[in-house]
Order: structure tokens, then C-alpha cells, then sequence
């Protein structure tokens, strides 16, 4: 008899606990969204040390001045162009400088060479007045 009351009472007891919860009004959890992050540049570190390294062999070599100088340049001239942006327009001026003729004209002619050539030219002027202390 004692094992029959007991069984009820489990089965009594799981089944109250099972349908409680499941009357429960569920509410929706609030959805987060983080905030849209600025990408302050996109520039990958291979990349970076490439340039901080041709900057500081072109200035004289390494020291601290150099290392820290290059550097910011290559900060500042990621505040002014993406990447891509970058990377288009370096190659654009090393294969329009390294073709002449015809050649060098699929590379140096068409208006989106003449434009990133013109506005990496203006950020590393940009970024050569602001880094460098003459």
C-alpha cells in the first residue's frame, strides 16, 4: 500500500511540476544588438610591417625615431583610405611606372588609376608632414 501511495504521489507531484511549467507564459528574451563597429582600418599586420619596414630602409634605417615615425604614417594613411583602396592604388603606381609605352598605359591612363594615384600620393604627404618631426 505504501509503495502504491508512493507511486501516486511521484507521479502526482511530477505531472503538477510538468504542466506548471508548461503553462508558464514564456517571454521573449530581449534581442541585443551590438552596435555597429567603424572599421578604423582594415589593413592586415603583414601588411603594415611590409610598409613600416620599406619606410624606415628609405629614411635612413632602423631607429626608434624611423620605426616609430613609419608607423604613424601608415596609421594615417589608413584613416584616409581602406585597404583595397590602398592595395589598387599601390599597384597602380608600381605597374604604371614599371611598363612604358602601351603597355603602361592600361595601368596609368584609365581615370580610377589617376584617381588612387593621386590620393595615396596626397595621404603619404599627409602622413610624412604629421609623423615626421623636421
Amino acid at each position: 500500500m505504501k509503495k502504491k501511495y508512493l507511486s501516486i504521489v511521484i507521479s502526482l507531484s511530477f505531472t503538477t511540476l510538468l504542466s506548471g511549467c508548461s503553462t508558464l507564459e514564456e517571454k521573449p528574451e530581449a534581442i541585443v544588438t551590438p552596435e555597429p563597429v567603424a572599421v578604423v582600418n582594415d589593413y592586415p599586420t603583414r601588411d603594415r610591417v611590409e610598409y613600416v619596414l620599406n619606410c624606415v630602409a628609405q629614411h635612413g634605417g632602423l631607429t626608434y625615431i624611423t620605426q616609430y615615425a613609419c608607423g604613424c604614417k601608415i596609421d594615417k594613411i589608413a584613416e584616409k583610405m581602406t585597404f583595397a583602396e590602398f592595395e589598387a592604388a599601390k599597384t597602380f603606381t608600381y605597374l604604371s611606372k614599371g611598363q612604358t609605352g602601351d603597355a603602361g598605359a592600361v595601368f596609368r591612363d584609365p581615370a580610377q588609376s589617376k584617381d588612387l594615384r593621386k590620393r595615396i600620393k596626397e595621404a603619404e604627404a599627409s602622413a610624412e608632414k604629421s609623423c615626421f618631426v623636421k
